[in-house]
């Protein structure tokens, strides 16, 4: 029988003896700006061997700062390759302050020896590198690990059973929860689904054969997504991909596919120091509040750090907040110099006026105000007289209500102008009268809704809007949940549209946006009760808003003209 191509261990790259780090992380070094200085000068060897926990080599990179005396190390395992763009911004950057850099390959990647599995190895191969770490003259046992996305995953892996020399984490726009990036509410979200396989399966080859798939991806994506069934239809730009099927088709949280994926324990009963960093259109945002409420509960040290970022732009434009954030905690727990550390334990960006804000926790404490959609498209603080219908629409799968924007891996995410998706036949809005003084809302955002429809089977979405005095429509946050109704009676779902920090300017309006899906970020509702990837048939459904919905705005909401 042919092996599988995971199954036979790549050919090790060969050790490089200590030199200076790759030219091209180097180069790239020297394009950020804002920065701060080094402190030394960085080297390198590449290609080190280090066995996992059943012996397979983990091709490993070690960076270090020229200089004689002890330095703690920091560990960052990556499923990405030890290439651009780990090298410079982890390698160099924190050499240069004065860090041992361990980049290591998780197993089946980068060139690695053994098989990928998306989570089952990383707690018994992250502890293997430590045991390895111990026997290194150069190793001072002060160990701290840092990484975004699932280089964060990794982390929450090794605090399952956190070794005595770990002292510090920081988790950026990382996950702990695996079936929580490919579904929420009950739907796929394809989107994510898609790019993880992409990112998962090509960019720890390298850059070129990376940026081919994503293009092929690209390139095919509607016909990709809107394939029936939707198994399989990603071989053509991706090949075959096993694990993929499996998350696409594993709906269930509770099915034993899951079983061990999430790491929420470990934040649970977590005493190692964590520094959190997301951005409030990153699609792992929810995840990261997740976290930083576990670790507070556990009475653990944290702090937690949300800019105006995508998942991507944390490490763009973001980088100079991202880094000195991260290095002052480093420093903090690693090297007893807390000089750098901020007053709080929460610092977030403010939306809609550009500034930040330090806060005690998160979410801030306080009261919640109600607001009511009404038949005329209004949205006030009173409720309708009635409970009567307010308004209808038709979802049809064959035509599905696209996605702008939001909290996606795509080049799209992010705050977009929703005036031409607001436009369409199966989008309704509710707007408030332009305000008369600024509104500031802080914490976790949900809509409660009553609705009905006339096949039983639906999604429903539901977005945050600013509409500026040009009539401009920005989204703030949003959520989707799958729901089942029975003939015409309707059913109270809540969506939950993850949490901001805003500030409405004055003759800015707020508004609820409602549709029956965002496609390609949401697998489409087939609307036959179909599981997902299955579904072949397409059944429009009309989805009708009653009287008694809400939208629920946070602490630091206050009232505005109904109008």
């Amino acid at each position: 029988m042919t092996p599988h191509p995971h199954d036979v261990a790549p050919k090790p790259e060969r050790a490089v003896p200590p030199g200076k780090p790759p030219l091209a992380s180097r180069m790239m070094r020297a394009t950020w700006r804002g920065l701060p200085a080094a402190r030394y000068g960085a080297g390198c060897e590449r290609g080190l061997e280090v066995p996992a926990a059943d012996g397979s080599p983990l091709l490993t990179d070690h960076y270090f700062p020229r200089a004689k005396g002890d330095f703690p190390t920091l560990l960052v395992r990556s499923p990405y390759g030890r290439g651009l763009p780990w090298s410079p911004m982890y390698g160099v950057l924190f050499a240069e302050q004065g860090f041992h850099v361990v980049l290591q390959s998780c197993r089946g990647t980068g060139g690695s020896g053994g098989r990928f599995d998306l989570w089952r190895n990383e707690p018994a191969d992250g502890l293997a590198t430590v045991a390895w770490l111990r026997e290194q003259p150069w190793f001072s046992g002060a160990l701290g690990t840092i990484g975004p996305s699932y280089l964060g995953y990794v982390q929450w892996a090794l605090a399952l059973d956190p070794p005595p020399e770990l002292k510090a984490m920081v988790i950026q726009v990382g996950l702990h929860d695996p079936h929580a990036l490919f579904h929420q509410g009950g739907t796929l979200r394809l989107g994510n689904a898609l790019a993880v396989g992409a990112g998962m399966t090509y960019q720890h080859q390298g850059l070129v054969p990376f940026v081919r798939a994503t293009l092929r991806l690209q390139c095919g994506l509607r016909r990709i997504t809107t394939a029936r069934p939707l198994r399989g239809a990603h071989t053509s730009a991706l090949g075959d991909v096993p694990w993929l099927e499996e998350v696409m088709s594993r709906t269930d949280a509770d099915d034993p596919y899951w079983h061990g994926a999430s790491l929420g324990a470990a934040a649970e009963r977590q005493t190692v120091p964590t520094a959190l960093v997301t951005g409030w259109h990153d699609a792992l945002a929810d995840q990261t509040f997740e976290q930083f409420a576990r670790l507070g509960r556990a009475g653990c040290d944290t702090s937690l750090l949300v800019g105006p970022w995508t998942h991507t732009s944390a490490f763009q434009h973001g980088w100079p907040d991202v880094f000195a954030e991260s290095l002052a905690w480093l420093r903090a727990h690693l090297c007893d110099d807390p000089t750098g550390l901020r007053p709080t334990r929460v610092r977030v960006h403010m939306g809609g006026e550009d500034t930040w804000r330090d806060l005690d926790d998160w979410p801030p404490t306080g009261p919640a105000t109600t607001w009511f959609p009404a038949a005329d498209g209004t949205l006030g603080r009173q409720a309708p007289a009635d409970a009567e219908p307010l308004t209808s629409f038709r979802y049809d799968p064959a035509d599905p209500t696209p996605s702008v924007g939001g909290p996606v891996l795509s080049p799209d995410a992010g705050p977009r102008d929703n005036r031409t998706l607001e436009a369409r036949e199966d989008v309704r809005t509710f707007t408030g009268a332009p305000l008369t003084e600024p509104v500031e809302i802080l914490g976790p955002v949900s809509a409660r809704l009553r609705i009905s429809t006339d096949t039983g089977y639906a999604d429903v979405f539901a977005r945050l809007c600013d509409v500026d005095a040009e009539g401009r429509s920005t989204n703030v946050c949003d959520g989707l949940t799958r729901l089942r109704t029975t003939g015409r009676t309707p059913v109270e779902v809540t969506v939950a549209m993850s949490a901001t920090a805003h500030r409405f300017a004055a003759g800015h309006r707020i508004r609820l946006q409602v549709s029956g899906g965002a496609h390609p970020r949401y697998a489409r509702h087939s609307g036959t009760g179909e599981p997902t990837v299955d579904a072949t048939g397409l059944v429009p459904t009309r989805l009708i808003l009653h009287g008694g919905s809400t939208l629920t705005l946070p602490h630091g909401a206050q009232a505005f003209p109904s109008g």
